[in-house]
């Protein structure tokens, strides 16, 4: 009796995942980047080449939660506000480039013989650019937050708004079946007001529903429900707008637009992310083995020459939109070759349009194969783009690109009593500062404050590094329990060793772990308290200032020099001798 029967059969799993982690290090070593390591390794293992599965489509079904995931992700990303300055470069660039790009790839199916319909049916799935590779090539080269990087996205955005018009273009281009004209554009313009309706929905969830359940949860202090929340709201959204005839992706990037605000959004990325990697990852694996060999070699010169002329024109279309819109030649042409390639979308614009008969399941599968080619092809191209750069680069000085912006400078870690006075200091000179607490009270009061501060535990990598670790200047650890600030000084020098880490410290012994921890700057908090106390005093006794002040700088002197002696000792007499933050000795009198 086979081991299967007893439970479920673990083998498939382990076989995508032996894949996907084989593959994908060894591609991203070569410089080929992780998803053509993925698409490769779906290769691999499909039924055109291991035959260790045999229908890829079901995996891709599940797989494309990937990209659902990827959106949410991005919408935590852009609150409204970012949105709304975006307009012109979704609705002006996106538009005109779709435009163009359609007209341009319809006009070469008709010049190649097919008929109108078909080849703008070919040629609307094309132009819908792969928002999974392109999104996680930009991510891979830290350029998603990037000016550039963000251009891209907001065209992706209107690509995948276009989904819902082009299906309804499909149903009133398909051959009558007994029905009239009237009860077509009726079945359209009901699909356009279902997702209208379903759009608003999601708004008015996101501003009265989400943030009340978030609290409640948070308080309850449960990791897991947290989580199974964040899926929740994920999975939800993009459920409603699947059922309301939009993508799964445009409902989970709503919804993420929807949280950005919210005081837990970097909770909400960590708990999505390793959900998001994974799914991304099989979406890639399920996308190689998609790929019909048969059908390629029994059809090689017609697929050959439609993936070479479709790239080619919407790599061109892409360039001459963007340099029309005056970005620079190095960026327009970066763009022409990362989009230009077709993308998951079509798989559903080719399925809906042979299910009203448009085309027939031939035609469909070889669209399919060409759209799956030019994604295969992408990252190759990128990365050929790329090794000409460096060269250029190389031979010539001047050429070099600086990081892109850095938005926040400064990341705060606890806002309670000691943090509110240092975020001051910082907002003050116009400088953007992260902040995360886990008191839902406090965050609540801060938020009504106009801060925005959000929910997160610092002592948590995955958490740090969403709320802008890496790409902080410095960091600002303010939390009360000495436990939780020494594990994350901690686990912030372990991870970004260059980042400077300035602590607030309970007492002297607090101090030490902390400089034993990597901390930068590590400040008592009473010993300072201690010190504008006594300094008060003598000026209320009369002392003049000067005195004060030099008094202030030996007993500062003093207390560094013991701290130094402490910290190389390790004396157990030290910590009993300097309990607290009570000096060994008085000073002499001035």
């Amino acid at each position: 009796m086979s081991a299967s029967r007893h439970g479920i059969d673990l083998l498939p799993v382990v076989t995508l995942l032996a894949a996907a982690v084989i593959a994908a290090p060894l591609f991203k070593r070569l410089g080929l980047g992780s998803v053509l390591g993925y698409v490769a390794a779906g290769l691999a293992i499909g039924p055109f080449g291991l035959g260790l599965f045999t229908d890829p489509s079901a995996i891709l079904q599940l797989a494309e939660l990937g990209i659902v995931m990827f959106l949410f992700i991005v919408g935590l990303e852009m609150r409204p506000s970012r949105l709304w300055g975006m307009r012109r470069q979704i609705f002006e660039l996106g538009s005109v480039q779709v435009a163009v790009c359609a007209a341009a790839l319809t006009a070469a199916g008709m010049a190649m013989g097919e008929r109108a319909a078909i080849s703008f049916i070919a040629a609307a799935g094309f132009v819908l650019t792969s928002t999974a590779i392109v999104m996680q090539m930009l991510e891979e080269s830290g350029r998603l937050a990037s000016p550039r990087g963000q251009k891209i996205v907001s065209i992706l955005l209107l690509e995948d708004l276009m989904i819902v018009p082009l299906l309804a273009v499909v149903s009133l281009l398909a051959p009558a079946h007994g029905g009239t004209g009237t009860t077509q554009a009726g079945g359209a313009f009901g699909t356009v007001l279902a997702a209208a309706a379903a759009i608003a929905g999601l708004v008015a969830a996101g501003r009265w529903l989400l943030n009340p359940l978030f609290d409640l949860l948070a308080k309850a202090r449960a990791r897991e429900v947290m989580t199974a929340a964040a899926l929740l709201v994920v999975l939800g959204a993009a459920c409603i707008m699947e059922r309301s005839g939009l993508s799964m992706a445009m409902g989970a990037f709503v919804a993420g637009v929807l949280l950005s605000e919210s005081s837990y959004r970097h909770q909400l990325e960590v708990d999505i992310e390793p959900f998001r990697g994974v799914l991304l990852g099989l979406f890639f694996l399920a996308v190689g083995m998609s790929l019909d060999f048969g059908l390629v070699a029994a059809q090689w010169p017609w697929v050959l020459a439609h993936v070479t002329v479709y790239m080619l024109l919407k790599s061109l279309a892409i360039y001459l939109v963007a340099r029309v819109f005056r970005t620079p030649r190095d960026e327009a042409l970066e763009r022409a070759v990362l989009m230009a390639q077709g993308g998951e979308f079509a798989f559903v614009l080719y399925a809906a349009a042979a299910a009203v008969g448009i085309i027939d399941a031939r035609q469909s599968a070889v669209l399919t194969a060409i759209v799956i080619l030019s994604m295969v092809l992408t990252p190759l191209a990128t990365t050929v783009m790329r090794i000409a750069r460096s060269r250029r680069r190389t031979s010539a000085p001047g050429g070099f690109e600086g990081p892109p912006d850095v938005t926040e400078a400064a990341l705060l870690i606890g806002f309670g009593r000691v943090g509110q006075i240092a975020s001051q200091f910082l907002l003050s000179r116009g400088y953007g500062v992260s902040i995360i607490d886990t008191d839902v009270e406090m965050i609540e009061v801060a938020r009504g404050l106009k801060f925005d501060v959000y929910y997160g535990d610092g002592t948590r990598l995955d958490i740090l590094r969403a709320a802008g670790a890496g790409r902080a200047r410095v960091a600002l650890v303010c939390v009360d329990a000495p436990e939780a600030a020494t594990r994350i000084t901690e686990v912030l020098k372990a991870t970004f060793p260059l980042l400077p880490v300035v602590t607030r410290a309970r007492d002297r012994i607090h101090s030490l772990d902390l400089i034993h921890a990597g901390a930068d700057v590590q400040v008592r908090e009473t010993f300072e308290s201690a010190m504008v106390l006594g300094a008060a005093a003598l000026q209320r006794l009369g002392v003049d200032a000067a005195a004060i002040a030099e008094l202030s700088r030996r007993i500062r002197r003093q207390d560094e020099q013991r701290l130094q002696m402490e910290l190389v000792s390790g004396l157990a007499a030290g910590r009993a001798l300097f309990s607290g933050d009570a000096l060994a000795e008085p000073p002499r009198q001035c």
